[in-house]
């Protein structure tokens, strides 16, 4: 199970952090991903992070997202800098065996949390 918690509303420019918290003992062996669902639009990859700490973003994404994960507290992190009104989607964390920007290839989701970012 993962439950994201970290959205809200914020001014363009400003900060979030969202988080992820993952039950279970095998949070460590799994890749972790952050996409992002607008109103009306399909969900989209943001940001992947595997097991072994390699890191992949989106083209909108790259110099202002983080991806990070502490495996002790079984919690993935993506923080985000520098929002822009674009950003603001349901973002949704998701956990799976492959190392991979697409939705499909993901087992287990999270139930999104709202980002709002207001100019």
């Amino acid at each position: 199970q993962l439950v994201e918690s970290g959205g809200g509303l914020v001014q363009v420019g400003g900060s979030l952090r969202l988080s992820c918290a993952a039950s279970g003992r095998a949070f460590g062996t799994y890749t972790v991903a952050w996409f992002r669902q607008a109103p009306g639009k399909e969900r989209d990859f943001v940001a992947v992070n595997s097991w072994s700490g390699i890191n992949t973003y989106a083209d909108s994404a790259r110099g202002r997202f983080t991806i990070s994960r502490d495996n002790a507290k079984n919690t993935a992190y993506l923080q985000m800098n520098s929002l822009k009104p674009e950003d603001t989607a349901v973002y949704y964390c998701a956990a799976g065996t492959a190392f991979s920007t697409s939705t499909v290839n993901y087992d287990y989701w999270g139930q999104g949390t709202q980002v709002t970012v207001s100019s």
